[in-house]
């Protein structure tokens, strides 16, 4: 008698994510009245980050977007200020990830440009760019930042190549990329890079998808699917995977994931439904979340990538009726953990003229800082400069906590870390000694080192709070000049008091623990 062992597989995972949902702002914090481009360029026409959220506008002759200010909600002024500079329609934005007040676009009249946004509130039209950058012969579709390497940008046209560009340089028109890709044979449909920049993905026309070393320009990869026709690519973090989004053979929204070392076979294909919309695929490698937003309709699908199979596992769908032309995502830093926020969409109604925001939170009861959901992230400081990527080195992103008043990786141990070594060295000193020091001496060099670290964590905390701070500087500001105004800034300093309220229950921990270690000190000193 033979006994056959049946493997069960239970219906639900286990997720702390599981019971995510999406929640739609109220009137007041959408953006109305914002003509939105009714190109129809398959593009996000939105770029965002914790300062500023940039749209493609709706304009005759020549392109233009508008930048306004995140906290700056409701009705937009008909005569608000533009940035426009070029000739042909805007077809892409991107905010630089390593200074929000540098973005760079996109157009059809072939050039790409960077421009300065003042850290006040504009008063007039940006003509003037920063920086121009000349070498496609057609159309540029597309641009990206390089993700840990400083002044490092890449821009792919309807020339179809690729092409990098150094912005260390004095020269306000730059006519020479560093580098050109010309490995396509037909237009490039999307641009995507792993987590250290070491890698670059793209979708073509041609049903392709092609890894490239952007260093060097040699293709690593190469996949092609007669079932898949590929629209968007993107890296899925440190998963050592790729996804893919785009139309079955039967015109099915289809969602492939691959293995980033072996494209020859895909490793999973999944069909959505019939819809004729675009699939945008965003992926956050803080939770491992993927969200799928389509493109002519109102949902928003998001699934938790594993590294075993079936590798996608679907959670939950965020449903609306209304359509989105484009959306723009907000960087990790600039998300509001007191709500438990994750991720934060901004969606393009154009038939409304509107921006709706749409948060996705992960429901908790307490209100405390929640670390198991806010691992540690990429800042905004760039890891490797421009000539050190282009000889070659490859550096991972400097990550930050997204925990109230603090501030870069290196800089967070500092603190902890010297208590316990001081003591060690001290105790070592001590027992060297022929004599056991009197208890005023070592309560003296105690207090002395308390209030030498108590002063370095405040300088450190004071410094990272000029570096992260998501709000505006008071002293650039002009005072208020509408209601509407008047309120943001009552909004503000609520926020700033509630960030103080926490820096200052911090530092009563902190004395805590010091007071503690006075303690130990003292006992310590009467046993002996």
């Amino acid at each position: 008698m033979t006994i056959t062992k049946m493997s069960w597989h239970p219906q639900y995972r286990s997720s702390k994510f599981r019971h995510v949902y999406g929640k739609p702002a109220s009137k007041e914090k959408c953006y109305d009245c914002v003509p939105i481009t009714r190109s129809v360029h398959d593009n996000h026409f939105c770029a965002v980050n914790p300062h500023f959220i940039a749209v493609v506008t709706e304009c005759a002759g020549g392109g233009a977007f508008l930048v306004i200010p995140v906290h700056q909600t409701g009705k937009l002024d008909p005569h608000y200020p533009r940035v426009c500079g070029h000739k042909g329609n805007v077809l892409d934005i991107k905010w630089n990830p390593f200074n929000d007040f540098v973005i760079a676009s996109c157009s059809e009249d072939a050039t790409v440009k960077i421009w300065d946004i003042p850290k006040h509130l504009l008063t007039r039209n940006i003509t003037n760019a920063k920086k121009e950058l000349l070498g496609h012969a057609r159309r540029v579709g597309l641009i990206e930042w390089h993700p840990t390497a400083n002044n490092i940008l890449f821009s792919s046209g309807y020339d179809y190549k690729i092409m990098i560009w150094s912005l260390d340089t004095k020269e306000t028109v730059i006519q020479n990329p560093v580098k050109i890709f010309d490995s396509h044979k037909d237009v490039i449909l999307s641009m995507s890079f792993n987590v250290d920049g070491s890698l670059l993905a793209t979708a073509c026309r041609d049903r392709k998808i092609r890894i490239f070393e952007p260093q060097t320009g040699t293709v690593v990869q190469e996949a092609s699917s007669k079932s898949h026709r590929v629209n968007k690519v993107l890296f899925l973090g440190n998963m050592k995977k790729l996804l893919s989004t785009g139309t079955s053979r039967w015109n099915n929204r289809q969602i492939v994931l691959w293995d980033q070392g072996d494209l020859s076979v895909p490793l999973l294909e999944e069909d959505l439904d019939g819809s004729s919309g675009l699939l945008f695929p965003f992926y956050d490698s803080d939770t491992n979340m993927l969200y799928v937003v389509s493109k002519g309709d109102g949902n928003i699908r998001y699934y938790e990538i594993s590294m075993e199979k079936p590798y996608l596992n679907f959670l939950m769908e965020y449903r609306s009726h209304i359509p989105q032309k484009g959306i723009g995502a907000m960087p990790k830093r600039g998300l509001d953990v007191s709500a438990c926020e994750i991720f934060r969409f901004y969606k393009l109604i154009p038939t409304k003229s509107l921006i709706e925001p749409i948060s996705m939170i992960v429901p908790r009861r307490s209100e405390s800082y929640q670390e198991d959901i806010y691992p540690m992230t990429a800042g905004t400081q760039p890891a490797l400069t421009s000539q050190e990527w282009l000889n070659g080195i490859n550096k991972g992103p400097v990550l930050v906590s997204l925990r109230p008043g603090s501030g870069i990786v290196n800089s967070l141990p500092q603190f902890p870390e010297q208590k316990p070594s001081q003591k060690s060295t001290e105790s070592n000193w001590y027992q060297n000694q022929e004599e056991w020091m009197p208890l005023e001496e070592i309560q003296k060099q105690s207090s002395v080192s308390d209030r030498k670290s108590q002063k370095k964590m405040e300088r450190l905390q004071d410094d990272s709070q000029m570096r992260l701070s998501n709000g505006f500087d008071v002293f650039e500001c002009p005072p208020p000049k509408t209601e509407n105004e008047l309120l943001q800034m009552f909004y503000r300093q609520q926020e700033e008091i509630r960030r103080l309220r926490e820096v200052v229950s911090q530092r009563d921990v902190q004395i805590k623990q010091l007071e503690l270690e006075i303690k130990n000190c003292h006992m310590d000193a009467g046993r002996y």
